[in-house]
């Protein structure tokens, strides 16, 4: 019988309430203007945060907000909906009474996420550390989503220091297949050259997904790296490393589980990545049978991310504008985190797939007869409500007789 999971394969080879609900939450967001900004981006002990790691403009005057969130134990925030969210555009607040944006989470959506496996296939982890290592690399790939898409390289003696065990792959069999033939047999091993790559890899992700569609593309890319922190002749220092980090335009983050059966020593090379990276470093020790549950949980974490879709009033323009994006956790807290970020007011094309998708945003968030999504009260007094005008939805290409 084939087997039908990765791991099998590498072991055989709104109501009144509601009403209710979002006057207070316009409250909180007028209160979130007043009292200025709160954490950005980073989760103290006792609070939480969120990052903006991708603005979609593609489909304006709709502009999409994926963000990722995370409590004081760097875990997912559960449940979010538009009344945890304030939103700002150009210093001005949406009015969240007037529908014009919306939260979903990525989970439930058809966009696909991207993720490097980083295998420390030195001898020093052979034996029962890379075994577990190999189920743990098979379980993260079985509890992925069809859509999304998974690499693998393998830190051995190559000449760029690691092994290009898979590209980008959605099958999880073929990527188990590869998996169950990497090789221990590394005398050195080339950490930061191996992660270097994997984030060369991730940096394209960009360029679309395995089948790429109107709805069916790439939003985020993660690393996941199994090793014991000790690098040995790589050509990238750790400095230039954690530096190419910082000034990565799309954050992208680290995951490292951290096991060895002879030191820790090297344990603190990872942790300081993946915490330069938002990613979660883990210290595993010696219990190398708690990777699987690991692995879940990280999976579990990129899965967990949202997307906050509105209508932009701003004309077309070609310019970049700016947005803020507050979470407000739990509901009626009044307490907000905010990033920031911008987007580009620029005209679709006319292509088919396109007008259908920015028709079903039409009727998802029609247009208001007024053009102001701000609130009506004191803010507008001060600013003049935008014309009720928009672009229109682009025209179908012509049909040549």
């Amino acid at each position: 019988m084939r087997p039908h999971t990765a791991a099998h394969a590498f072991k055989s080879g709104l109501s009144s309430a509601c009403q209710a609900a979002f006057r207070s939450a316009a409250a909180a967001v007028l209160t979130f203007m007043a009292a200025g900004p709160a954490h950005a981006g980073g989760a103290p002990p006792g609070t939480y945060g969120h990052k903006i790691y991708r603005v979609d403009y593609s489909l304006y005057p709709f502009v999409q907000v994926y963000f990722r969130t995370f409590d004081e134990d760097k875990q997912p925030l559960v449940n979010l909906n538009e009344l945890n969210i304030g939103l700002m555009v150009k210093g001005r607040a949406y009015d969240p009474m007037k529908r014009q944006y919306r939260i979903e989470s990525v989970r439930q959506k058809q966009v696909g996420t991207r993720t490097v496996l980083v295998l420390d296939a030195s001898k020093s982890m052979a034996g029962a550390p890379f075994e577990a290592a190999l189920r743990a690399a098979a379980r993260f790939v079985d509890t992925k989503r069809p859509q999304d898409e998974v690499a693998v390289l393998a830190i051995r003696d190559e000449k760029e220091g690691y092994q290009l065990v898979s590209q980008f792959e959605r099958d999880p069999l073929a990527i188990a297949r590869r998996l169950a033939d990497v090789q221990v047999d590394g005398m050195q091993s080339r950490i930061y050259d191996s992660v270097g790559a994997a984030m060369q890899m991730c940096g394209l992700s960009g360029q679309g997904s395995l089948d790429p569609g109107i709805e069916n593309y790439i939003v985020s890319c993660s690393i996941v790296v199994f090793s014991d922190g000790l690098d040995e002749g790589s050509a990238l220092a750790r400095e230039e490393l954690m530096g190419r980090i910082t000034n990565m335009p799309v954050p992208v983050p680290i995951y490292s589980l951290a096991y060895s059966r002879r030191s820790s020593e090297h344990f603190k090379n990872l942790e300081a990545l993946s915490k330069n990276s938002f990613g979660n470093y883990y210290n595993v020790g010696e219990t190398v049978d708690r990777m699987q549950s690991i692995v879940e949980e990280i999976q579990n974490i990129v899965q967990s991310d949202y997307v906050v879709t509105f209508r932009s009033y701003l004309p077309v323009d070609g310019e970049s504008h700016a947005l803020k994006l507050g979470v407000e956790y739990p509901t009626g807290s009044g307490k907000f985190t905010y990033d920031s970020a911008s987007f580009e007011a620029i005209e679709p094309p006319p292509v088919t797939g396109v007008r259908e998708r920015m028709e079903a945003l039409n009727a998802m968030l029609p247009l208001l007869p007024d053009g102001n999504p701000h609130f009506s009260a004191a803010g507008a007094a001060a600013v003049a409500p935008a014309p009720a005008t928009q672009p229109p939805l682009p025209e179908p290409p012509a049909v040549v007789q």
